[in-house]
């Protein structure tokens, strides 16, 4: 099943996606036609509460940057403001001279999860979807990385959850910038697995349903400069699209992109 989370008419709901028909959804069954997809606006698929990520946990990326080996995974947030969805636009601060892409296969809780065996994983898993970590280079100087990663727009999720991924790590992720592939790497070259990264961040961190686990990117995470367009691609799952605008270009942008996080509500 693809859930997904919609605008249309002044309404917001969620439902899911049948070929181009979206069907409201209602405890997990089929509810009435909403409309086609060319008649409504996908937001990000689930409005999480906490969103944790996973850093340096692709086998390329880690040579690539000539990085050691991980003995565990190493664990980030992002904060809820950041959240954006398809279509959107990622709003690149006045200050920022780098703006860097992250593809990531990005995994939706179903169930509030604490101290998840690694064995028992997929029960506390609703789905998948596509995530872009943007993150500002220039304020990684900061120390730590609050202000890198969670500025407003800094997280675009989905198109949709797709609830049917047998494995996450029979994947591939292929990132374009401008149309010109910038990164692809297998989902199987994650150093620790989705298994794995939920029973570590569980240890510690109880994670509720719509929370989301962002699993780290591949080798070639690169800038992206206002004008381009950007799509993270997952095979099984869809592709996620955006577009990066200087926020300065336009005073109305950031109030935007507030009123788009509240249609999440």
């Amino acid at each position: 099943m693809r859930i997904v989370r919609y605008s249309i008419d002044g309404r917001i709901g969620c439902g899911a996606l049948v070929g181009d028909v979206v069907h409201d959804l209602l405890e997990a069954e089929l509810g009435a036609v909403v409309g086609k997809l060319s008649e409504l606006t996908l937001l990000a698929p689930c409005d999480p509460r906490t969103i944790v990520c996973a850093g340096s946990n692709y086998a390329g990326q880690i040579i690539e940057k000539s990085r050691p080996w991980p003995q565990q995974p190493s664990l980030f947030l992002k904060s809820p403001n950041a959240i954006t969805g398809l279509d959107a636009e990622i709003l690149r601060p006045t200050e920022v001279q780098r703006l860097e892409y992250e593809g990531e296969l990005a995994v939706v809780i179903g169930r509030i999860a604490r101290n998840v065996p690694a064995a028992r994983a997929t029960d506390f898993i609703l789905g998948y979807t596509c995530a872009n970590d943007v993150t500002a280079d220039d304020w990684r100087a900061d120390g730590q990385w609050t202000r890198a990663k969670s500025a407003d727009t800094f997280c675009p999720l989905g198109p949709w959850i797709e609830t049917d991924i047998p494995d996450p790590a029979a994947l591939q992720i292929t990132t374009r910038l401008a149309g010109r592939v910038v990164q692809s790497a297998p989902t199987s070259e994650m150093v620790f697995g989705v298994p794995e990264l939920l029973a570590f961040v569980t240890r510690w961190i109880t994670l509720q349903p719509g929370d989301v686990l962002l699993t780290g990117s591949p080798a070639g995470v690169g800038p992206m400069t206002p004008g381009d367009v950007i799509e993270v691609e997952i095979s099984g799952i869809g592709t996620l699209r955006n577009t990066v605008v200087d926020a300065a270009t336009s005073p109305d942008r950031l109030a935007r992109a507030s009123g788009d996080r509240a249609h999440l509500r």
